[in-house]
């Protein structure tokens, strides 16, 4: 078996779409132009990982308010506060910065509509 993605019922798929790859780099790599406007985005690699749509036949998850430890997905970064100052500047909010004792850093934000996004610098990446 090989992972081919995650999926998330967001409020405004296409808003979404649209400041992952201005902000986090993605690429969207199949896009849906109708209801539940479904997009496939990979990452730099290429690699398609996560799935958006707004689907109102089950109601879209209250992410403001959920604990990030229930469902996050995270980026490998350089440098974790360059670039949570940059997401903070395009609309994300701070949850949490941890710095780990093997030197790791790790940096948990919401993106605009409070989806929790982590921020991985790592001290030994995987």
């Amino acid at each position: 078996m090989i992972f081919e993605h995650f999926a998330l019922n967001v409020p405004d798929t296409r808003a979404a779409a649209e400041w992952y790859v201005e902000h986090l780099g993605l690429t969207i790599r199949r896009a849906r132009p109708d209801a539940p406007y479904t997009h496939f985005l990979g990452d730099s690699t290429g690699r398609v990982f996560l799935e958006i749509y707004t689907n109102p036949t089950d109601p879209i998850p209250e992410y403001p308010t959920q604990h990030q430890l229930r469902v996050h997905f995270a980026f490998a970064v350089a440098d974790a506060k360059v670039e949570r100052t940059r997401l903070q500047q395009a609309g994300a909010t701070l949850i949490v910065e941890e710095p780990l004792p093997d030197g790791t850093l790790l940096i948990m934000l919401r993106d605009p509509w409070g989806v929790p996004v982590q921020l991985c610098q790592r001290a030994q990446p995987f």
